[in-house]
């Protein structure tokens, strides 16, 4: 072994060990919110994940569930498996940027040494570190999510063609291609994104075999796209859908079993591969025969999802989309639940459907009982063609929300139609240059806060450390109010990570252009490629920083080569030893500054807040309950709860976002661990496929609109498939409808004592019925099965929604929901508010849940770091607290509430959660309660944060402080309330204080928002 060999691979543990500590020292101990929470609890007991799958990542971290001993430990092992692969893509990052180096000094193994030595090892230190550290990769290497052991995949192949390139020339050389095809095939079973790497391993191979002339280079681009298409489209839906087709030819027409069809097809696939190895060898066609070979293991890789139909018919606990069936399989890994976006061609958001097209659409089968059923039709919306464009941006008409940003965005009137301009304006300055370039930025120049943005100049912008930069941008960034000044999430890099990169990136060219050319198409694939494909709507859930972690790895590579270019300028001045250490060491510092920037809003150390929301929502109910829940942060984490710490198994979470979709109703029906099945009366034809997808109300005269129907009546009434019960919506075929709003569910007294659904103190308060109007006028498939679950269920089992779900999903019940903790529970008597919040309060239990029952992540104990996700949910149990107190107060229970108020400091201190505008609410209670002293030092806390922030505003140009309207009048707000507070409660000194502020600030508040 060289010298240069026995150093690269040294250093390139080395840098292993060191990344791996820093990712094991940064971990989260439990689950995290969003994914997190579903995938642990897959991997721990082998269960099917959410479309399109991940079944290579299910099974490895299942194998690491194995080494936790005890179910608390799981989620560490899996993050910490997350770490381990993070690690190792920074070790093939590493020879990665080393061999780039080498090939550069032009120089066999054994000739390199000395300052050559240090300057490609230096090259190599710095580029690995730079993505250690960088801030996307950082916050996927900590948690239990595919993004870590993606990156990997794409690590490794993109090192893999290297290589091949390096040994080109030798005999067998070409099995690191076909090692290669079966990476790619592995991480299909990971992310697609892994998938990315393949275009710049066919440019490898091309500028290593071939001249590259401009014709070539032509040809071989469009060979790979061609290869990353026939992947894409032809292999992974490719086979799924060919076995669909024969097994419902083969069961259906031939009366063969179920699955005969796709052991066919797997004999033609292994006898076509057969065929092609002997004929390529026949013909002694090397690359024919490297080709199938190379296919071949793609397939072999690929054969991972047979994990997700082995599992889905051992029907487990989460089986998302159930994909038991090649029928079922190819509608998973096409994620047909999620609805379908245009690319190269179709409608704009102005847009209206002219016609549903329910005839010409593709056949969809489910499987019966003896062979495949015709279920309908894919319904086709129709739009009008001057309503289609190209490559359309603004495309999402659904969601009212979108159609709003996206006037704002592009400055539209209402009415006025989208032109290709405006699509484009959308695609360059929203899609590249809000949802890719700030990414960018934040990884290579700093970040403004960790606040989820929106395009303004509030959150979530880059920065660059230079004043007269930031604050032109931004306004000013030096003398921020709190809590914006203590922003662990405030990154400033000062722009070295991007000079070192771009200085690399050039040298490169200059230097070796045909590789620069290499790493420049792995960068686009994995960046500007992907903001193409994904088409992205505004207004996202999270921030999608990691999905373009690809990109920042290649840049990173040239960060690498920046050691390089600092070495070849000064090499000339001094000794070229020298040299080669002063450009590593000054380059090196760029990385270790983002690491020590980095590190306290990416060390998830001692946080376990998701696992704790988790466990509070499920403490939140009563035995055997059914909860409601809607969205992934308000799901997920009790799934693992459940799934793999065994807590509260009793209860069925029913997610609202799912219920519209047959399988997850089917799922319901059966019983899960320790949970009994939800009782659903109708068959499930009646809500099979695009049935039911949704119902509008239509008033028919010949139903009395003013007196209230039984909920039963009107079920029957919409699942009824007479059609006397349907009505022409236009759509092109008679639908059902809702026939009328006013409902009412009759109340089994008996039923309710006999089930314990009433406290005793309760019991004289049970209604005959509970009455209440739909608050909507078009019902949903979710919102018709949870009227069904009502019907059904109701008073038999508790039934809650989460406080979480949106007001719009209680479906009008809101005067029948007591709060018991973080859930609403569906009482049989009237609960009126007089804060504007659902219901009412049921002190007794919600005191127990809240002072005995729940936990708090972590923030009770630790300093640790919650970004904006989590903060947002810790600070809004203030109000929960608060509620509680006033309820106790209203009960003449003041000791009680004081001590509530009293744990509310004590588990959500300022230090960790900021004051907000509910500690108002706080303030207020605690003078209720009689205890003044606390309330005034509340509010004086409360009017040095605001007055604070209306100073940092007021100071503001017009241009910029149009941007913080609502906080100006949130802040004016509680400088009019603490006035008014604090006159209540005789706080003179307050109250001069208090006003003072508030006539010097009154004047920003703006007009319309009085």
């Amino acid at each position: 072994m060289t010298l240069y060999n026995k150093v690269n691979n040294i250093t390139g543990w080395i840098i292993f060990v060191i990344a791996t500590t820093v990712y094991w020292m940064t971990a989260e101990p439990t689950g995290s919110f969003w994914d997190c929470g579903e995938f642990i609890g897959c991997a721990y007991k082998l269960q099917v994940a959410h479309s399109p799958g991940a079944p290579l990542f299910i099974m490895v971290a299942h194998m690491f569930t194995l080494l936790a001993g005890d179910p608390s430990n799981v989620a560490l092992m899996v993050n910490y498996m997350s770490g381990l692969f993070s690690s190792l893509t920074i070790l093939f990052l590493f020879w990665t940027v080393t061999a780039f180096a080498k090939k550069i000094f032009n120089k066999k193994e054994n000739e390199i040494f000395g300052a050559d030595l240090i300057a490609i090892i230096g090259a190599g230190v710095v580029g690995a570190l730079s993505y250690t550290f960088a801030d996307s990769f950082w916050f996927s290497a900590v948690e239990g999510e595919v993004y870590a052991m993606s990156s990997f995949f794409t690590a490794i192949v993109f090192w893999s063609i290297l290589k091949w390139e390096n040994v080109a020339d030798q005999p067998n050389a070409d099995r690191w291609i076909v090692f290669g095809g079966y990476l790619i095939g592995l991480s299909i079973g990971v992310h697609l994104l892994g998938l990315l790497a393949a275009p710049a391993m066919v440019f490898v191979y091309s500028f290593r075999k071939f001249k590259p002339t401009r014709w070539n280079v032509i040809k071989t681009g469009g060979v790979a796209v061609a290869i990353l298409g026939f992947i894409q489209y032809g292999i992974i839906p490719g086979i799924p859908t060919l076995a669909a087709k024969l097994d419902i030819l083969f069961v259906n027409d031939f009366g063969l079993p179920f699955n005969s069809g796709v052991l066919f097809l797997f004999t033609l696939l292994a006898a076509s591969v057969v065929f092609g190895l002997w004929y390529a060898v026949k013909k002694n066609n090397h690359i024919l025969h490297t080709a199938i070979l190379t296919v071949l293991y793609i397939m072999i890789g690929y054969s991972s999802y047979l994990m997700v139909v082995i599992r889905a018919n051992a029907n487990p606990s989460i089986n998302m989309s159930a994909p038991k069936d090649p029928i079922a399989l190819l509608s998973y890994l096409n994620r047909e639940q999620y609805g379908e976006r245009p690319l190269a061609y179709g409608h704009t958001f102005t847009a209206e459907p002219i016609a549903i097209d329910r005839e010409s659409g593709e056949k969809r089968y489910y499987r019966g009982k003896d062979k495949y059923e015709f279920l309908d039709r894919k319904p086709i919306l129709k739009y009008s063609p001057a309503d289609e464009i190209p490559f359309p941006r603004v495309w999402d008409n659904d969601d009212p929300s979108h159609v709003r940003f996206y006037r704002n965005w592009l400055g539209l009137r209402e009415g006025e139609k989208v032109t290709m301009g405006d699509n484009l304006n959308f695609f360059f300055t929203y899609q590249v240059g809000f949802m890719y370039m700030r990414y960018f930025l934040w990884n290579f120049s700093g970040r403004q806060d960790d606040v989820q943005g929106d395009g303004d100049i509030q959150h979530g912008n880059w920065i660059t450390g230079f004043p007269f930069i930031d604050n032109a941008m931004l306004g000013d960034q030096q003398n921020l109010p709190y809590p914006l000044n203590e922003n662990k999430g405030k990154n400033k890099f000062y722009l070295l990570p991007f000079i070192l990169g771009l200085a690399g990136a050039v040298y490169h060219f200059r230097k070796s252009k045909l590789d620069a050319w290499v790493v420049m198409l792995l960068f686009f694939f994995t960046g500007l490629a992907i903001v193409i494909y994904l088409n992205q709507t505004p207004m996202q859930p999270r921030e999608r920083d990691y999905a373009y972690a690809g990109s920042f790895y290649a840049y990173t590579i040239w960060m690498g080569l920046g050691v390089l270019a600092l070495f070849d300028y000064i090499r000339r001045r001094m000794n070229p030893r020298n040299a080669a250490l002063i450009a590593s060491a000054a380059c090196v510092l760029v990385p270790v500054m983002m690491g020590a920037k980095g590190w306290d809003d990416h060390d998830r150390s001692n946080r376990t807040t998701a696992r704790d929301f988790g466990r509070d929502y499920l403490e939140s109910c009563a035995p055997n309950a059914i909860l409601f829940t809607q969205g992934d942060n308000d799901t997920y984490p009790l799934w693992y709860a459940q799934e793999v710490e065994g807590i509260r198994e009793d209860i069925r979470i029913v997610n609202l976002s799912l219920l519209g979709v047959d399988w997850y109703i089917d799922n319901l029906r059966r019983k899960i661990n320790k949970s009994e099945a939800v009782i659903i009366s109708v068959d499930s034809l009646k809500y099979r496929g695009s049935n039911r997808d949704y119902v509008r109300f239509y008033e028919n005269k010949a139903i009395a609109q003013g007196q209230a129907y039984s909920l039963n009546t009107i079920l029957d009434f919409m699942f009824n498939d007479d059609p006397r019960n349907k009505i022409d919506y236009g759509a092109g075929s008679p639908m059902n409808y809702l026939p009328a709003r006013n409902i009412f569910i009759p109340v089994d007294k008996n039923l309710v004592l006999a089930n314990n659904v009433v406290q005793p103190s309760d019991t004289a308060k049970i209604l005959s019925r509970l009455e209440w109007k739909l608050n909507k006028g078009t019902l949903l498939k979710n919102d018709i099965m949870t009227m069904e679950i009502l019907r059904s269920n109701l008073w038999k089992r508790p039934i809650y929604f989460a406080i979480s779900v949106s007001p719009e999903s209680y479906l009008g019940l809101n005067n029948y929901l007591q709060q018991e903790g973080l859930t609403y529970r569906v009482v049989p008597y009237n609960v009126v508010s007089d804060d504007g919040l659902p219901g009412g309060v049921q002190t007794d239990l919600m005191y127990e849940n809240m002072m005995n029952k729940f936990a708090w992540g972590g923030v009770d104990k630790y300093p640790v770091y919650l970004d904006e996700n989590i903060l947002r949910m810790v600070t809004n149990l203030r109000s929960n607290f608060a509620r509680l107190a006033s309820g106790l107060i209203k009960e003449g229970k003041n000791e009680k509430a004081i001590e509530v108020l009293d744990k509310c400091a004590e588990v959500l201190p300022e230090k960790q959660v900021p004051v907000s505008f509910l500690n108002l609410a706080l303030a207020k209670a605690y003078f209720e309660a009689g205890a003044l002293d606390k309330g005034s030092s509340m509010l004086d806390r409360l009017l040095t944060v605001y007055s604070d922030k209306l100073r940092y505003y007021s100071s503001l140009p017009t241009d910029k402080r149009k941007y913080f309207t609502s906080d100006i009048n949130e802040g004016v707000y509680v400088l009019n309330e603490i006035t008014e507070l604090s006159d209540k409660n005789s706080q003179a000194d307050l109250n001069k204080k208090a006003q003072e502020a508030f006539q010097r600030y009154m004047n920003l508040y703006t007009p319309q928002n009085k």
